[in-house]
């Protein structure tokens, strides 16, 4: 125990050393500070070694002598697919928003069949404008035609027995069917105080109301969406143009909704944004009713994928002089023991990374309580 107490000693003044040497006179600088967070941690290495060689030859000359292992957790490891993606904000749009217009000249709305939210079919009766005049005509010009019809019926009759001239025949005729031809001509007029719908959709907005004119300047109307030709829009920052093309799959979360799904780009810009230095990219979007125009979505876009890799959590990577490393348990004649493990990294995404090199499938990654641990340094999960 008292080699042990030395040992502290020996410790405490080679960190005061280190601590009272010159320094370079950027030493409170981002530099200086990574200069002496690398000259520590050598020296918690070397101590570690240090320790580690004591207690070793302790335990040989004094059974008694025993050290406490470190409590720790660890990770089996397996292979995973590892996907990166650039995440950028963006929002569900549509293609079409049809905004209801008269189909003949300004009107009063006599009557509204639908409500902001409804969901209607294309041919559906939306609103009925007020049709009195013209009914009123269609009867005038009604009656006009029985009259003339008969005036044609009589000629005709007369000039079958020979009574009569063939131009008052032919002037009864084409009265007929001048008449005819403006009656037709005013029921496609009140055809058209018939609205209907041009498209399947959901019934947007409703600012238009009974008693008000429709189709006059200023006036209100109803706009219909349909949600069959929703999509995901995102501006996309120009330095990420090699990795956005059609057909490149994405993952759009939104959040509001507690929704996802999977899609692909089907629309790239060509045009950059002076303003911004971003383009414009587009993915089609699952026909769902609870998607709506202008939600704010989470656009992530895959610019790159690994099959069966390892996938550690970022927070075990630690770094020293010699590079990236983790810690591992092993096995030694039956005793655990935490064994330093460099590594190559690839991509990083969130909280995980990806590993080249350095770890293999059933490696048991030291997860939890790896802090302050040393190479060699018993341990223990339980």
């Amino acid at each position: 125990m008292k080699q042990i107490s030395q040992i502290g000693i020996v410790a405490i003044m080679l960190f005061l050393a280190s601590c009272g040497s010159s320094a370079p006179k950027d030493e409170n600088g981002v530099e200086g500070k990574k200069a002496k967070l690398q000259a520590l941690k050598k020296q918690q290495d070397d101590l570690g070694m240090q320790i580690l060689q004591l207690e070793n030859d302790i335990a040989k000359a004094d059974t008694s002598f025993g050290v406490k292992p470190k409590l720790v957790s660890v990770t089996p490891l397996s292979v995973q697919n590892f996907t990166h993606y650039i995440d950028l904000q963006g929002r569900i749009t549509t293609k079409q928003i049809y905004t209801v217009s008269p189909r003949g000249g300004a009107a009063q709305v006599r009557e509204i069949h639908v409500k902001e939210g409804d969901r209607v079919k294309r041919g559906q009766l939306l609103m009925k404008l007020d049709d009195a005049v013209i009914l009123q005509n269609i009867q005038q010009y009604e009656t006009q035609l029985a009259y003339l019809k008969d005036i044609y019926n009589r000629q005709k009759n007369l000039w079958d027995q020979k009574i009569g001239t063939e131009v008052q025949l032919i002037t009864a005729k084409n009265n007929v069917d001048n008449l005819e031809r403006q009656i037709a001509t005013l029921k496609e007029q009140w055809n058209t105080t018939n609205v209907y719908s041009e498209v399947d959709g959901i019934v947007e907005t409703v600012t238009i109301h009974e008693g008000e004119m429709f189709g006059g300047i200023g006036s209100g109307t109803i706009s219909i969406v349909n949600p069959q030709s929703l999509k995901a829009v995102v501006d996309v920052p120009e330095n990420y143009l090699p990795n956005v093309r059609k057909g490149t799959r994405v993952l759009v979360e939104v959040p509001d909704i507690n929704k996802q799904f999977y899609s692909t780009i089907t629309l790239v810009s060509q045009l950059i944004n002076n303003n911004s230095r971003t383009f414009t990219a587009e993915a089609t979007v699952p026909a769902e009713s609870d998607l709506k125009p202008n939600l704010i979505a989470l656009v992530k876009i895959q610019d790159y994928a690994a099959s069966n890799v390892i996938v550690i959590p970022m927070t075990t990577l630690q770094t020293d002089e010699t590079g990236k490393y983790v810690f591992v348990m092993a096995n030694e004649n039956g005793k655990y023991k935490a064994k330093k493990r460099n590594v190559v990294v690839g991509s990083v995404y969130g909280e995980k990374i990806e590993i080249k090199q350095g770890l293999q499938p059933g490696d048991q990654l030291i997860s939890g309580g790896f802090q302050d641990l040393y190479d060699g340094q018993s341990i223990t999960t339980s």
